[in-house]
Protein backbone atom coordinates (compact mmCIF):
# COMPACT_ATOMS: atom_id res chain seq x y z
CA UNK A 1 0.00 0.00 0.00
CA UNK A 2 0.97 3.68 0.02
CA UNK A 3 2.67 6.17 2.32
CA UNK A 4 0.33 9.12 2.88
CA UNK A 5 1.10 12.40 4.63
CA UNK A 6 -1.78 14.39 6.12
CA UNK A 7 -1.73 18.09 6.95
CA UNK A 8 -4.85 18.21 9.10
CA UNK A 9 -6.15 18.86 12.60
CA UNK A 10 -6.27 16.54 15.57
CA UNK A 11 -9.17 17.41 17.88
CA UNK A 12 -10.63 16.42 21.20
CA UNK A 13 -14.36 16.39 20.46
CA UNK A 14 -16.83 16.93 23.32
CA UNK A 15 -20.25 15.62 22.24
CA UNK A 16 -23.39 17.29 23.59
CA UNK A 17 -26.57 15.50 22.49
CA UNK A 18 -29.62 17.77 22.35
CA UNK A 19 -33.17 16.59 23.03
CA UNK A 20 -34.56 18.41 19.97
CA UNK A 21 -33.55 20.53 16.99
CA UNK A 22 -31.66 23.74 17.57
CA UNK A 23 -33.88 26.84 17.68
CA UNK A 24 -32.69 30.43 17.90
CA UNK A 25 -33.56 31.78 21.33
CA UNK A 26 -34.74 28.38 22.53
CA UNK A 27 -33.85 26.39 25.64
CA UNK A 28 -32.37 22.95 25.20
CA UNK A 29 -31.57 19.97 27.39
CA UNK A 30 -28.47 18.01 26.55
CA UNK A 31 -26.64 14.84 27.50
CA UNK A 32 -22.86 15.03 27.77
CA UNK A 33 -21.65 12.03 25.78
CA UNK A 34 -18.03 12.60 26.73
CA UNK A 35 -14.97 13.26 24.68
CA UNK A 36 -13.71 11.41 21.64
CA UNK A 37 -10.89 11.55 19.12
CA UNK A 38 -11.70 13.73 16.12
CA UNK A 39 -10.48 16.29 13.63
CA UNK A 40 -9.73 15.89 9.94
CA UNK A 41 -6.41 14.19 10.69
CA UNK A 42 -7.99 11.36 12.63
CA UNK A 43 -11.24 11.18 10.66
CA UNK A 44 -9.42 10.94 7.31
CA UNK A 45 -6.32 9.10 8.45
CA UNK A 46 -7.89 6.15 10.23
CA UNK A 47 -9.93 5.05 7.22
CA UNK A 48 -6.73 4.99 5.18
CA UNK A 49 -4.99 3.00 7.91
CA UNK A 50 -7.85 0.47 7.95
CA UNK A 51 -7.35 0.13 4.18
CA UNK A 52 -3.70 -0.82 4.73
CA UNK A 53 -1.89 2.46 4.11
CA UNK A 54 0.84 3.99 6.26
CA UNK A 55 -0.35 7.41 7.41
CA UNK A 56 1.63 10.17 9.12
CA UNK A 57 0.02 13.31 10.52
CA UNK A 58 1.43 16.83 10.58
CA UNK A 59 -0.47 18.99 13.04
CA UNK A 60 -0.14 21.05 16.21
CA UNK A 61 -1.39 20.27 19.72
CA UNK A 62 -0.78 21.72 23.15
CA UNK A 63 1.43 20.49 25.94
CA UNK A 64 -1.18 19.44 28.49
CA UNK A 65 -3.04 16.32 29.59
CA UNK A 66 -5.67 16.67 26.88
CA UNK A 67 -2.94 16.76 24.22
CA UNK A 68 -1.28 13.73 25.84
CA UNK A 69 -4.60 11.90 25.61
CA UNK A 70 -5.01 12.87 21.95
CA UNK A 71 -1.55 11.63 21.01
CA UNK A 72 -2.05 8.38 22.90
CA UNK A 73 -5.43 7.70 21.28
CA UNK A 74 -4.20 8.55 17.78
CA UNK A 75 -1.06 6.45 18.16
CA UNK A 76 -3.00 3.45 19.47
CA UNK A 77 -5.20 3.68 16.37
CA UNK A 78 -2.11 3.48 14.15
CA UNK A 79 -1.49 7.11 13.17
CA UNK A 80 2.18 8.09 12.98
CA UNK A 81 2.30 11.20 15.20
CA UNK A 82 6.07 11.66 15.17
CA UNK A 83 5.77 14.81 13.01
CA UNK A 84 3.32 16.62 15.30
CA UNK A 85 4.40 19.90 16.84
CA UNK A 86 3.52 20.90 20.41
CA UNK A 87 2.99 24.42 21.69
CA UNK A 88 2.77 25.70 25.26
CA UNK A 89 -0.98 26.33 25.18
CA UNK A 90 -3.80 24.29 26.67
CA UNK A 91 -5.63 22.10 24.17
CA UNK A 92 -9.30 23.15 24.06
CA UNK A 93 -12.16 20.75 23.50
CA UNK A 94 -14.16 21.20 20.33
CA UNK A 95 -17.90 21.16 21.06
CA UNK A 96 -20.09 19.01 18.82
CA UNK A 97 -23.74 19.94 19.32
CA UNK A 98 -25.72 16.96 18.06
CA UNK A 99 -29.43 17.05 17.18
CA UNK A 100 -31.74 13.99 17.04
CA UNK A 101 -31.48 13.77 13.24
CA UNK A 102 -27.69 13.22 13.45
CA UNK A 103 -26.71 16.71 12.25
CA UNK A 104 -24.03 18.56 14.17
CA UNK A 105 -23.04 22.12 14.91
CA UNK A 106 -19.36 22.75 15.69
CA UNK A 107 -18.23 25.33 18.24
CA UNK A 108 -14.52 25.90 18.74
CA UNK A 109 -12.09 28.66 19.66
CA UNK A 110 -9.71 30.21 17.16
CA UNK A 111 -6.67 28.00 16.61
CA UNK A 112 -3.17 29.35 17.34
CA UNK A 113 -1.02 30.05 14.31
CA UNK A 114 0.74 26.90 13.10
CA UNK A 115 3.87 27.50 11.02
CA UNK A 116 5.23 24.60 9.01
CA UNK A 117 8.94 24.00 8.74
CA UNK A 118 10.90 22.99 5.66
CA UNK A 119 8.99 20.65 3.35
CA UNK A 120 10.03 16.98 3.65
CA UNK A 121 11.36 14.80 0.86
CA UNK A 122 8.11 13.87 -0.85
CA UNK A 123 9.68 11.12 -2.93
CA UNK A 124 8.86 8.76 -0.03
CA UNK A 125 5.19 9.80 0.04
CA UNK A 126 2.70 8.65 -2.58
CA UNK A 127 0.10 11.21 -1.51
CA UNK A 128 -0.24 14.47 0.40
CA UNK A 129 -3.63 15.52 1.77
CA UNK A 130 -4.16 19.11 2.96
CA UNK A 131 -6.99 20.12 5.26
CA UNK A 132 -5.26 22.75 7.38
CA UNK A 133 -4.77 26.50 7.67
CA UNK A 134 -1.11 26.11 8.67
CA UNK A 135 1.28 28.72 7.31
CA UNK A 136 3.40 27.08 4.62
CA UNK A 137 0.80 24.68 3.16
CA UNK A 138 1.17 26.27 -0.27
CA UNK A 139 4.95 25.72 -0.31
CA UNK A 140 4.62 22.11 0.84
CA UNK A 141 2.01 21.44 -1.83
CA UNK A 142 4.10 22.99 -4.60
CA UNK A 143 7.03 20.78 -3.59
CA UNK A 144 4.87 17.65 -3.38
CA UNK A 145 3.28 18.12 -6.82
CA UNK A 146 6.49 16.95 -8.46
CA UNK A 147 6.35 13.43 -7.01
CA UNK A 148 3.10 12.83 -5.12
CA UNK A 149 -0.64 12.87 -5.63
CA UNK A 150 -1.81 16.07 -3.90
CA UNK A 151 -5.41 16.26 -2.69
CA UNK A 152 -6.66 19.35 -0.83
CA UNK A 153 -9.79 20.71 0.77
CA UNK A 154 -10.83 24.15 -0.41
CA UNK A 155 -10.10 26.61 2.41
CA UNK A 156 -12.80 28.81 3.91
CA UNK A 157 -11.20 31.74 2.09
CA UNK A 158 -9.63 32.00 -1.36
CA UNK A 159 -6.06 31.17 -0.37
CA UNK A 160 -4.09 29.09 -2.91
CA UNK A 161 -4.33 25.31 -2.66
CA UNK A 162 -1.94 23.86 -5.26
CA UNK A 163 -3.15 20.30 -5.91
CA UNK A 164 -4.27 17.71 -8.45
CA UNK A 165 -7.65 17.12 -6.78
CA UNK A 166 -9.55 19.90 -5.00
CA UNK A 167 -12.49 19.01 -2.74
CA UNK A 168 -15.29 21.13 -1.32
CA UNK A 169 -18.96 20.79 -0.42
CA UNK A 170 -21.93 22.53 -1.96
CA UNK A 171 -22.67 24.29 1.32
CA UNK A 172 -19.08 25.56 1.64
CA UNK A 173 -19.11 26.78 -1.95
CA UNK A 174 -21.72 29.36 -1.00
CA UNK A 175 -19.01 31.11 1.02
CA UNK A 176 -17.10 31.57 -2.24
CA UNK A 177 -20.07 32.96 -4.19
CA UNK A 178 -19.83 30.15 -6.74
CA UNK A 179 -23.03 28.52 -7.97
CA UNK A 180 -23.25 24.79 -8.66
CA UNK A 181 -26.98 24.26 -9.07
CA UNK A 182 -27.50 21.01 -10.96
CA UNK A 183 -31.23 21.77 -11.24
CA UNK A 184 -30.65 24.72 -13.57
CA UNK A 185 -31.27 24.59 -17.31
CA UNK A 186 -28.58 23.46 -19.72
CA UNK A 187 -27.28 26.97 -20.47
CA UNK A 188 -27.02 27.77 -16.76
CA UNK A 189 -25.30 24.44 -16.12
CA UNK A 190 -22.70 25.24 -18.77
CA UNK A 191 -22.08 28.64 -17.20
CA UNK A 192 -21.87 27.10 -13.72
CA UNK A 193 -19.43 24.47 -14.98
CA UNK A 194 -17.19 27.10 -16.54
CA UNK A 195 -17.20 29.31 -13.44
CA UNK A 196 -16.55 26.39 -11.09
CA UNK A 197 -13.65 25.11 -13.17
CA UNK A 198 -12.18 28.58 -13.57
CA UNK A 199 -12.37 29.13 -9.81
CA UNK A 200 -10.79 25.73 -9.14
CA UNK A 201 -7.84 26.53 -11.37
CA UNK A 202 -7.54 29.96 -9.75
CA UNK A 203 -7.15 28.23 -6.38
CA UNK A 204 -5.18 25.14 -7.39
CA UNK A 205 -3.28 25.98 -10.58
CA UNK A 206 -3.14 24.56 -14.08
CA UNK A 207 -2.19 21.08 -12.85
CA UNK A 208 -5.69 20.67 -11.34
CA UNK A 209 -7.30 17.50 -12.70
CA UNK A 210 -10.68 17.58 -10.93
CA UNK A 211 -12.65 19.86 -8.62
CA UNK A 212 -14.90 17.57 -6.59
CA UNK A 213 -17.97 19.06 -4.90
CA UNK A 214 -20.00 16.92 -2.51
CA UNK A 215 -23.67 17.47 -1.72
CA UNK A 216 -24.61 15.05 1.06
CA UNK A 217 -27.48 12.74 0.13
CA UNK A 218 -27.43 14.14 -3.42
CA UNK A 219 -24.01 12.68 -4.22
CA UNK A 220 -20.97 14.42 -5.66
CA UNK A 221 -19.78 16.00 -8.91
CA UNK A 222 -16.22 16.04 -10.28
CA UNK A 223 -15.59 18.98 -12.60
CA UNK A 224 -12.80 18.99 -15.16
CA UNK A 225 -12.27 21.39 -18.01
CA UNK A 226 -14.28 19.25 -20.41
CA UNK A 227 -16.90 17.44 -18.32
CA UNK A 228 -18.81 17.06 -15.08
CA UNK A 229 -18.98 13.53 -13.66
CA UNK A 230 -21.76 12.80 -11.17
CA UNK A 231 -21.99 9.92 -8.70
CA UNK A 232 -24.92 9.16 -6.43
CA UNK A 233 -24.75 9.03 -2.68
CA UNK A 234 -25.00 5.63 -1.01
CA UNK A 235 -28.12 5.15 1.10
CA UNK A 236 -27.46 5.24 4.83
CA UNK A 237 -29.31 5.41 8.14
CA UNK A 238 -27.92 8.65 9.55
CA UNK A 239 -26.77 8.49 13.17
CA UNK A 240 -23.99 11.10 13.23
CA UNK A 241 -22.86 13.22 10.28
CA UNK A 242 -19.56 14.17 11.93
CA UNK A 243 -16.62 13.23 9.73
CA UNK A 244 -18.69 12.38 6.64
CA UNK A 245 -16.66 14.72 4.41
CA UNK A 246 -13.42 13.40 5.86
CA UNK A 247 -14.51 9.81 5.19
CA UNK A 248 -15.39 10.74 1.61
CA UNK A 249 -11.95 12.28 1.15
CA UNK A 250 -10.17 9.22 2.54
CA UNK A 251 -12.14 6.86 0.31
CA UNK A 252 -11.44 9.08 -2.70
CA UNK A 253 -7.70 9.10 -1.94
CA UNK A 254 -7.68 5.33 -1.48
CA UNK A 255 -9.46 4.86 -4.79
CA UNK A 256 -7.13 7.15 -6.70
CA UNK A 257 -4.04 5.43 -5.25
CA UNK A 258 -5.56 2.11 -6.35
CA UNK A 259 -5.66 3.54 -9.90
CA UNK A 260 -9.44 3.89 -9.98
CA UNK A 261 -10.81 6.51 -12.35
CA UNK A 262 -12.41 9.55 -10.76
CA UNK A 263 -15.97 8.18 -10.91
CA UNK A 264 -15.03 4.92 -9.20
CA UNK A 265 -12.88 6.77 -6.64
CA UNK A 266 -15.81 9.06 -5.79
CA UNK A 267 -18.03 6.00 -5.45
CA UNK A 268 -15.53 4.56 -3.00
CA UNK A 269 -15.61 7.85 -1.10
CA UNK A 270 -19.41 7.77 -1.05
CA UNK A 271 -19.40 4.23 0.34
CA UNK A 272 -17.00 5.19 3.13
CA UNK A 273 -19.04 8.32 3.91
CA UNK A 274 -22.27 6.31 4.13
CA UNK A 275 -20.64 4.00 6.67
CA UNK A 276 -19.34 7.01 8.60
CA UNK A 277 -22.73 8.71 9.00
CA UNK A 278 -24.25 5.43 10.22
CA UNK A 279 -21.64 5.26 13.00
CA UNK A 280 -21.91 7.10 16.33
CA UNK A 281 -18.37 8.49 16.30
CA UNK A 282 -16.22 11.19 14.73
CA UNK A 283 -13.58 8.76 13.49
CA UNK A 284 -14.40 5.76 11.29
CA UNK A 285 -15.53 2.88 13.48
CA UNK A 286 -15.36 -0.90 13.36
CA UNK A 287 -18.07 -0.82 10.69
CA UNK A 288 -15.61 0.54 8.12
CA UNK A 289 -12.96 -1.92 9.24
CA UNK A 290 -15.41 -4.80 8.79
CA UNK A 291 -16.50 -3.48 5.39
CA UNK A 292 -12.89 -3.37 4.17
CA UNK A 293 -12.17 -6.86 5.54
CA UNK A 294 -15.19 -8.32 3.74
CA UNK A 295 -14.63 -6.41 0.49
Amino acid sequence: MSNILLLANLNCDRVLQLDRQLATGGRHYYADNGRRLGGGGANTGLGLIYAGHKVALVSQVGNDKTADWLLAEASIQGLDCSLLQRNDLDTPELLLIMTPDGERTIIRPQRPVFILGTAPDFSQWQALYINSSAVGCEQWAQTALKSSLVVAQLAKDSRPRPCHILISSKSDMRNHNINNNSNSNSNSNAQDHASIWQYGQQISGKQLRYFVITDGEHGAVAYSQSQAITVSAVDASVVDTTGAGDAFASGLIHGLLAQQDIADAMTTGSQWAAIAVATASSIPGVELQQYLINK
